[in-house]
This record gives C-alpha cells, structure tokens and sequence, in this order.
C-alpha cells in the first residue's frame, strides 16, 4: 500500500489496554491495570503528623509501609465516611524521581475494562486556565463515560514522595 495511503497511529492506541474501574462519589473513574498491586478492604490506617489531609497516613502491608492517598480529598471531593464497600487499591507509581507502592482509598472498585484506541477520547479542553494534566482521556462505553486517569501525575507530589522517604 502506497505510503500516503497508510493512516498514521492515532494517539489514542498507546491508550488501549485493560483498565481497572472505581467509582467516587457517582463519577467512574478508570487507571490501567498494569497499575495496580492489589486491591484491600478498609483497613487501620496510622495518621502522620503535619501531612496534608489527601495523605491519610500509612498502612502495614506484609511489612511494608506504605502511603495512602483519599482520592476524593486529593480531587477536593468532601470526605465521606467509609463503608464495607471502600476499598485501598495499591498501586504501583512513579513518584517524583522512584516507582513507590502507593494505596488510594476509593469508594468502591466495579469492573476491569478493555477499551480500544476508538473508545477513548482526548480529554475535553475546559478553558483557560483549568490544567488537567492528570487525564489520560475519556472513555466512552455502553455503561457510561470513564474518566481515564493519570495515577503518577496524581500522585507525583513532593507530598507524597517526601512521606515515603521518611518512612522506615
């Protein structure tokens, strides 16, 4: 086939892959599942003095502590109590200059998607001003619309990567 005729890859295929889902609140959320360790109940979580809120401290998981991340406080959603649904997924993310295992309280897992490149969407150009460099895009599905998130620009925060670095 002549050159010309070849389309070029879109960006949306390096998108394409198996998503975990999660919900917040009544939004649903999607991180690829290469991410994620695994996903735990709701466990103690030990506070850390002088964090910002989003840090709700850190968990013991098989001898390794770990950070733990609210979502809905990090996206400025109001706290909400937790339920028997809330879970921790752990991730596994590039935080600052190292990958780090990170746990990210959700409200509740649902479902591990297979989005094509022709299901997802760049993300929507909210205006000046608005940067969301945490999107990865937009995935259009017959349950809804996913919103695909970028979990190392979430969580690449000199927050983050300083707590870890002063854990045991």
């Amino acid at each position: 086939m002549p050159a010309h005729l070849i389309e070029p890859a879109t960006a949306t295929d390096a998108r394409a892959g198996k998503y975990l889902t999660f919900h917040i609140v009544n939004e649903e959320f999607a991180i690829p599942v290469l991410k994620v360790r695994e996903i735990l109940g709701v466990q103690d979580i030990t506070t850390v003095p002088r964090t910002p809120a989003f840090l709700k401290g850190v968990i013991n998981l098989r001898g390794q502590v770990i950070p733990v991340v609210d979502l809905r406080l990090k996206f400025g959603i109001p706290e909400a109590e937790y339920t028997q649904l809330t879970c921790i997924v752990v991730v596994q993310a590039a935080v600052e200059t190292r990958d780090m295992l990170v746990g990210i309280v959700v409200d509740g897992v649902s479902d591990v998607l297979n989005l094509a490149g022709s299901e997802i969407e760049d993300p929507p150009n909210f205006g000046r001003g608005v940067a969301v460099p945490y999107l990865l895009g937009v995935a259009k599905t017959k349950g809804g619309v996913k919103i695909l998130l970028d979990i190392d620009a979430i969580l690449s925060t000199p927050e983050v990567g300083g707590l870890e670095a002063a854990l045991p």
